[in-house]
């Protein structure tokens, strides 16, 4: 008997009873929900930390491309301004309270007449105010030149003597500009010598004796919208162009801007800049009145003469005065008292002391 339950306990010992697969299977089952949630887990941080590490790299990859292209822009840029930040840099220029508009002087007879005007001003720009002796036009023969530029080298005057020191600066604006004779000779005394011509191809080069510069002055600036358009604006003001280059004197400024110098020459006076300029050469153009410059014959006659005299306050004074034989005749449309269509004149800074007889100048630049 006791044989037989031992075998049968035995028996129930190695079997499988339903509580307890009941509870194996709760455990297999927490087992396996333990792994899933595991892996899961797990493989869910991987997939982040793989997001992140892509987002990484690309930042990564980007960042160095941006700084690559930094680094050749920064290059680009410091190539094509090296000629403006020298060792002896100068500061900003400090621009005056620019005025509203200039001084019209009073008109030349008791009523408006445009033979009266004519006659004061050109009167008044062919007779020079004060002698200059040593003319560049006439120490230098330019062959092929077909203007005759002239600026005022007498010893007792700063210029030559910046030109030996080499620290004389010109600036040259034209439009469609072949023939740089002065440019090259002033280049070649020891100048610095800038040419501005909105037609060049590129937007600075350098030649043996100047730079040349894909700009024009105007007597505004362009829009803003426009220059972030256009990357490169073509024409701006003086004032704006000398701060630009870092610039605060022109011993020589060349102007010849085809009926564009009265405005050009206005935005100078109203802004004060004319204080930076040594030596003033202008071409003007008589044949008709200008760009945007209005009235009838007579004010606009006026306007000319009291711009020139605003010239004469600022301390400049008339050097020299040429007349190209080849300009046709013309007087605001008109064949008027044999005056020439265009005058190339001449003028200088000198102090007020200094303005007398054209017999003995005993002048200083200022």
């Amino acid at each position: 008997m006791r044989k037989g339950r031992s075998k049968r306990t035995n028996m129930n010992r190695g079997r499988l009873t339903p509580r307890l697969l009941l509870r194996l299977g709760i455990l297999l089952t927490a087992v396996c929900l333990c792994i899933y949630v595991y892996l899961e887990t797990g493989w869910k941080a991987s997939l982040a930390s793989s997001d992140l590490g892509t987002q990484f790299v690309q930042n990564w990859g980007q960042l160095k491309i941006n700084l690559a292209s930094a680094e050749v822009e920064e290059r680009e840029e410091s190539w094509e301004i090296s000629y403006i930040h020298t060792q002896d840099s100068e500061p900003t220029l400090h621009k005056k309270a620019p005025r509203w508009h200039i001084d019209l002087q009073p008109w030349a007879g008791p009523k408006p007449s445009l033979e009266d005007e004519a006659k004061r001003f050109l009167s008044y720009i062919t007779t020079p105010q004060v002698s200059c002796t040593s003319l560049s036009s006439k120490r230098t023969a330019w062959k092929g030149s077909s203007k005759s530029w002239a600026v005022c080298l007498d010893p007792k005057y700063s210029l030559i003597q910046k030109t030996k020191s080499k620290s004389c600066r010109v600036y040259s604006f034209g439009l469609g500009v072949s023939d740089f004779s002065l440019e090259r000779f002033l280049g070649r005394s020891g100048c610095q010598v800038h040419c501005f011509d909105p037609s060049l191809k590129q937007l600075h080069q350098q030649e043996a004796e100047m730079w040349l510069h894909r700009l024009s002055v105007d007597w505004r600036d362009p829009n803003p919208a426009a220059v972030v358009q256009n990357q490169h604006a073509n024409s701006k003001k003086l004032a704006t162009i000398l701060n630009d280059f870092g610039h605060r004197k022109v011993d020589v400024l060349k102007v010849d801007m085809e009926s564009a110098e009265w405005k050009i020459l206005e935005n100078l006076v109203l802004e004060g800049v004319l204080d930076s300029v040594g030596q003033l050469l202008l071409e003007i153009h008589l044949h008709w009145a200008g760009f945007e410059v209005g009235g009838d014959d007579p004010s606009v006659v006026r306007y000319w003469f009291s711009l020139l005299k605003e010239l004469e306050d600022a301390g400049f004074h008339l050097f020299h005065t040429h007349t190209n034989p080849s300009k046709p005749h013309l007087f605001l449309h008109k064949n008027l008292l044999n005056a020439s269509s265009a005058y190339i004149l001449s003028w200088g800074k000198w102090k007020p002391s200094a303005v007398q007889s054209s017999d003995e100048p005993k002048s200083e630049w200022m």
